[in-house]
């Protein structure tokens, strides 16, 4: 055990010191963030005079899913930098050595946790600049945080298992695709749930997406999962929710570690 976590540590060091070298790639993934918030919380501001609508403020209302939204699409292109080692022959390398194939996976998972970290703090920065507010304070902003990366860390897993699979950028750009924007919109990101068809209702109880977006909401904005029952944050709905991505975060890199060991077996 001690020797993974070393080894883990060394790899975290290494992906963290590339993460270093070109801090201009947290900007970039910074821009679809702000065309949500800046442009869509304009844009959008009088969805709050729909009959229904639960609160006044657009732009406070979608910051969290935001948030969310940018750790999800932030993780589901991490394959893409495994597929560049593997090319370049560091995967190959490595699995030569007697480091573990979790090590490794530790490594890049902790990178990518840092990055959304960075990431979601600057975004809550840029909203409250916008005249949103965060009434569920520091505790509130901490379960963002936690479950933003928990969904980055499933949804990288599952981006690294597919990259391992096929070996293509092109798949792993053409599936993630597919998946990543219907999601999106299957889930209370720019709508509130009561205000979806009722087929979309059904969907978004089922979308882990939703279930980081609704827990960092609630917490954040100290309201109800359900925004239209009032009253505070239901912390048993937001650990429901919580230990929902937990699961599957786990069962991704469990899956993933499969997909090196059938890697492993080809080098």
């Amino acid at each position: 055990m001690s020797t993974t976590l070393a080894q883990s540590r060394h790899f975290a060091y290494r992906a963290l010191l590339s993460l270093w070298r070109q801090p201009w790639w947290i900007a970039v993934t910074l821009i679809q963030p702000i065309v949500w918030l800046v442009l869509f919380g304009a844009l959008f501001k009088s969805v709050t005079q729909i009959p229904g609508f639960a609160g006044d403020d657009f732009t406070q209302f979608i910051a969290p899913g935001v948030i969310v939204m940018t750790a999800f699409f932030s993780a589901g292109w991490a394959g893409m930098g495994l597929l560049n080692d593997m090319q370049a022959g560091v995967v190959d390398r490595f699995l030569v050595t007697p480091a573990s194939r979790s090590a490794q996976l530790i490594g890049r998972t902790a990178q990518g946790a840092v990055t959304v970290i960075v990431q979601s703090l600057i975004i809550v920065g840029l909203a409250l600049l916008l005249g949103a507010s965060f009434p569920g304070g520091v505790i509130g902003i901490l379960v963002l945080l936690l479950v933003a990366v928990l969904l980055a860390v499933a949804v990288a897993a599952l981006s690294y298992a597919l990259a391992l699979a096929s070996g293509k950028e092109e798949t792993v750009i053409a599936v993630m695709n597919f998946f990543m924007l219907p999601l999106t919109f299957l889930s209370t990101s720019f709508q509130q749930k009561q205000l979806m068809p009722d087929w979309m209702q059904t969907v978004t109880d089922l979308n882990p997406l939703n279930w980081g977006i609704e827990a960092a909401r609630s917490a954040t904005l100290d309201v109800p999962v359900d925004l239209s029952a009032g009253g505070g944050a239901d912390w048993g709905e937001i650990g429901l929710r919580a230990g929902g991505l937990v699961v599957l975060a786990l069962a991704c890199l469990w899956v993933t570690n499969r997909a090196f060991r059938a890697y492993q077996r080809q080098v």
